[in-house]
């Protein structure tokens, strides 16, 4: 019989490595089994309730029933072990707060139902606001002090939502959302373990998870003197401008706060410790205009169409090569005349007319402010070696800046990893900055050390059929509340 007494928790590991490799030789398979048949083995004393094995009848013949039993005993002891090992790693105040979420998942898969299926794209004001109402009342619920702050009209931007707690214990947090969306107007279906919903994932799956996270420290009597902001901003993915008035409640709330915690989306175990910045360009093509017959002859020239098109190929040769830099070409109008307006516009044309203006606006992404000013000045390069009887002008307009990954940033990431061995979920790694994009945690995060992608794991953000992982969600919302936890102690 084993004991914990005779096993550290290294040695657990090593004894279920060796029990499952005796079973794979003896050819037992896994399947689903109910909590009784476990308690046969483990005398109810673990959680680890899903396991069942069938023993293979050639593994029977071959290896003799009893001595197969024998190895599936102590295999699934083992496990019971190992589950309790983990389980011995969380104080009982943690171990509340993981009971806690567990006993609620329907309750929050229920609220991400009621957030997904109001529209908030970022110009939508009043859905937006609609969202945070809905926020604000959970943030009050636990004992939050809860305040929307408006933006000027002219922005046409809603504003964002800020909840306090009023403690004096531990690291001062920030918590970052967004409750804002790209699209809107795909409403929250659910298959299975998978949801679809416009926000499912970005970001409102993460709100859900940042909401109940806090909740579970609150069921705890954990929250009370802990000093939290939480801030869910209503224009993240379409700032409003001036950045300065947009994102000026958040600077000021770094300034009093040691740490950040942001709840964009996961990617499986693994963290954000880094993520590229993002800036606008517009590029203005105009061209002699006449006659198509006459288009490359010394007095026509090439038209704008043609020299935008040199352009746009040029800053794919040059840029495309770096996976830190990228640029992308969102919106092109052209033809003999053509007119933006945001983010649509109009252009007309005929087949007979060489075209004389064009417009492109797009993004340019990088890792680094050293990035984005040699990108640039390569732009700004191939923009001026005009075709004949064409001329162009590029402009860059400044966006979310990038969050360079740091000490601080690992040392952060480290605990996480922690608390995610304790809970029994694995190590957590870094996501490469190059595949994360820009962020609000991004404008705090050259004054405070701070994590991303803490929020809910799911694919098709920015996309018709947007889904978010429901199953994952219980894990995630125990990391991130054990992680604030330990950070609030």
């Amino acid at each position: 019989m084993f004991t914990l007494a005779q096993y550290n928790r290294s040695q657990l590991q090593g004894q279920f490595k060796h029990g499952f490799s005796l079973a794979r030789k003896a050819r037992i398979r896994s399947t689903k089994l109910h909590e009784k048949t476990l308690t046969t083995f483990c005398g109810g004393s673990c959680g680890f309730v899903d396991r069942r094995f069938r023993i293979d009848r050639d593994a029977q013949t071959k290896y003799g029933e009893s001595h197969v039993k024998r190895i599936l005993s102590s295999t699934v002891l083992i496990i019971c072990f190992l589950e309790i090992a983990v389980a011995q790693s969380l104080s009982a105040e943690e171990k509340k707060i993981v009971n806690y979420v567990d006993a609620h998942m329907a309750e929050a898969i229920s609220l991400l139902e009621k957030v997904v299926n109001i529209e908030s794209a970022s110009q939508n004001v009043t859905g937006v606001k609609s969202v945070g109402s809905v926020f604000k009342n959970e943030f009050e619920a636990i004992g939050m002090k809860a305040n929307w702050i408006d933006m000027p009209p002219e922005m046409g931007r809603a504003g964002q939502l800020v909840a306090e707690t009023s403690g004096a214990r531990g690291k001062r947090l920030l918590l970052l959302g967004h409750i804002d969306t790209v699209l809107q107007g795909e409403r929250f279906r659910r298959e299975g373990n998978k949801a679809y919903g416009t926000g499912s994932s970005d970001m409102k799956g993460g709100d859900v998870v940042l909401l109940y996270a806090l909740k579970a420290l609150f069921d705890a009597g954990a929250l009370k003197d802990t000093r939290i902001i939480v801030m869910l901003t209503g224009d993240e993915e379409s700032v409003g401008r001036p950045i300065e008035k947009s994102r000026g409640d958040m600077i000021a709330a770094a300034g009093r706060s040691d740490l950040a915690l942001s709840f964009e989306g996961a990617r499986g175990l693994d963290a954000t410790v880094g993520r590229r910045g993002s800036s606008s360009w517009t590029l203005e093509v105009s061209a002699t205009t006449g006659h198509s017959s006459q288009i490359f002859k010394e007095r026509m020239g090439s038209g704008a169409i043609l020299e935008a098109a040199r352009i746009l190929n040029q800053f794919y040769e040059q840029l495309h090569t770096d996976k830190n830099v990228t640029f992308n070409p969102s919106l092109m109008l052209g033809g003999t005349e053509a007119e933006r307006d945001d983010t649509s516009g109009t252009a007309t044309g005929k087949t007979n007319v060489v075209s004389k203006n064009v417009l492109v606006i797009g993004d340019l992404r990088f890792s680094n402010d050293e990035q984005k000013e040699a990108a640039r000045a390569k732009m700004r390069a191939i923009v001026a070696a005009n075709l004949p009887r064409t001329s162009a002008t590029i402009t860059f307009g400044d966006g979310i800046p990038a969050m360079f990954p740091t000490t601080g940033n690992y040392a952060l990431l480290n605990q996480l990893s922690q608390v995610s061995q304790d809970l029994g979920f694995g190590q957590v790694g870094s996501v490469d900055p190059a595949d994360r994009g820009a962020g609000d945690i991004a404008y705090v995060s050259h004054l405070i050390s701070g994590l991303d992608g803490l929020g809910a794991d799911g694919a098709g953000a920015h996309a018709p059929g947007e889904t978010v992982n429901l199953e994952s969600m219980p894990m995630l919302i125990k990391r991130a509340a054990i992680l604030i936890y330990r950070l609030t102690r």
